[in-house]
């Protein structure tokens, strides 16, 4: 895999979801590119302090600058991690497990379960305690 597209946000799951993509990517030798959705342009500077943040542990698992780049985009998440994927033709979507809802499935939350059905490459979720 040479190209993991590696969906964010600022909780706990996610960033250990990152932190598992990173040693993939390190064995692998893999560009990544961090992304994280943001409900509108007012959240931008949030979304880019959060990037920075992940770029620096993707930098101390072993990956050098080259082979990391972040994109913060605006909408909902589900539909700007499929586009970014089949945009930056991303070989595999690593991602936590989003917010389940009760009423839905026990195993995934919406925008999992949407990546899930409608991605163009792997995805890979990443359980968490």
């Amino acid at each position: 895999m040479n190209r993991i597209l590696i969906a964010v946000d600022d909780s706990v799951p996610s960033l250990a979801a990152a932190r598992y993509a990173f040693s993939l990517a390190v064995g692998w030798r893999s560009t990544v590119r961090l992304l994280t959705a943001i409900a509108d342009e007012t959240a931008r500077a949030a979304g880019l302090k959060l990037l920075d943040h992940v770029a620096r542990e993707a930098h101390a698992a072993g990956l050098d600058e080259a082979h990391v780049e972040t994109t913060v985009v605006a909408g909902e998440a589900f539909a700007c991690i499929l586009h970014e994927a089949q945009a930056w033709k991303a070989e595999l979507i690593v991602m936590a497990v989003s917010h389940r809802d009760a009423l839905r499935s026990p195993y995934v939350g919406s925008q999992t379960e949407h990546v899930l059905e409608f991605a163009e490459c792997p995805v890979l979720i990443v359980p968490h305690d």
